[in-house]
């Protein structure tokens, strides 16, 4: 979640500290992170309240449903924990420079971590089924120390929950989605939020194990500050960028010729193929993560003008990217639902994908309008830092 600036209280906050120059990179990567999101969210908004596959009813469905295996499912949320993880670190870091002793930023980090988990199962309970607020959440209280890992214990830790994590989350994922999808389509508000809210146990352990990867690879990134515009690692990055987004897309192939019908295997090679997809989603999510802190430190550079309006605008939404994802599931809340306008069951892919464009769109806009309005944070940022930090923020 995007760092926030203090108030001006003249009595220093407990863990909070003066204002630093923000580094545009991680913002840069939270708002186009949620563009992704949105699409991908959209695009299975069919599948979720018809219990169908794609509708692939032209071309042009197959080649957008195609294109989201390839650059989009499964490439996103490994950049927004890896994200995570790095804010955490840098809260560490920064805490740590200033003096500030281990069991307080220990508590300060756990107590950030359930205020996550609440602000979480409100989200679950009031709008969305796909929540990844609680997730990182539980991540942060029971992996605090982490951040004092190790490089080599932090990466042992990352190894194993990239290996068997997901495979966990294939095989697991593979039996409740096949009976999720299975059932009923829910037709009433009170039904869906106890639906929602009674999967929740299932659902926030699955995405645990696919989430505590990148996050200990955000870690480990924030300890060299590699999103920063920093010139040191500017060789890395290039790779992580080239390589990332390259496996990212070809080990998207598979999984993109079987959504669109194009081979049908069997379920050892379904699973297979799945598995496949994800490992090769943290790549292309590092990549994207590198290619935005290449354009990060290249806007950077330019210190005799400002970013433009568009970089201004993607940062203002990264800046507070809590706000706009709960606006996403406020907006997918009104659109979707059959008790709602109902528009998940009559969308083509193509359309669906469109409409999570234009959502994103919408927040981006919000965002910007908090920004020249002279609001430093979201709606959301200030309900957790007030949370996390008591009423004097």
């Amino acid at each position: 979640m995007p760092r926030t600036s203090p108030a001006a209280t003249g009595a220093a906050l407990p863990g909070a500290l003066p204002e630093a120059r923000r580094s545009l990179a991680p913002d840069l990567a939270r708002g186009l992170m949620l563009l992704i999101i949105a699409t991908v969210h959209a695009h299975q908004f069919r599948i979720a309240t018809t219990g169908e596959g794609y509708a692939l009813t032209g071309p042009l469905d197959i080649a957008v449903t195609a294109v989201m295996a390839l650059v989009a499912e499964n490439r996103g949320y490994p950049m927004f924990a890896a994200l995570f993880g790095y804010g955490l670190a840098r809260m560490y870091h920064r805490r740590t420079a200033a003096g500030i002793q281990w069991p307080e930023i220990r508590s300060l980090l756990r107590r950030r971590g359930w205020c996550l988990v609440l602000i979480g199962l409100g989200h679950t309970a009031l709008l969305f089924f796909g929540d990844v607020i609680a997730v990182y959440g539980v991540i942060a209280i029971v992996y605090v120390a982490a951040v004092r890992f190790g490089d080599r214990k932090l990466l042992t830790h990352a190894l194993v929950w990239m290996v068997l994590g997901s495979l966990v989350y294939t095989v697991l994922s593979a039996l409740f989605f096949s009976s999720a999808s299975s059932s009923e389509p829910v037709t009433d508000p009170l039904t869906d939020m106890v639906v929602r809210v009674a999967v929740l146990p299932v659902f926030v352990p699955l995405l645990i194990t696919i989430s505590v990867f990148p996050f200990m690879i955000g870690i480990w990134a924030a300890r060299r500050r590699m999103l920063e515009n920093r010139g040191e690692h500017l060789a890395l990055l290039r790779k992580v960028a080239c390589w990332g987004i390259g496996l990212g897309v070809l080990g998207g192939v598979p999984a993109a010729l079987i959504d669109v019908e194009v081979w049908q295997p069997g379920q050892a090679a379904d699973l297979g193929v799945s598995w496949l997809h994800l490992l090769t989603g943290y790549a292309g999510g590092f990549g994207y993560a590198a290619a935005i802190a290449l354009i990060g430190r290249r806007v950077g550079e330019r210190s005799d003008r400002p970013a433009g309006p568009v970089v201004t605008a993607l940062a203002a939404t990264g800046q507070r990217s809590m706000t706009s994802y709960l606006l996403q599931s406020l907006a997918w809340a009104i659109l979707v639902p059959p008790y709602a306008l109902g528009l998940g069951s009559s969308l083509t892919d193509t359309q669906a994908v469109g409409i999570g464009i234009g959502v994103w769109l919408v927040t981006v806009l919000l965002a910007e309008l908090q920004r020249r309005a002279g609001f430093r944070q979201g709606p959301a940022e200030w309900l957790l830092r007030r949370m996390t930090y008591g009423s004097r923020t």
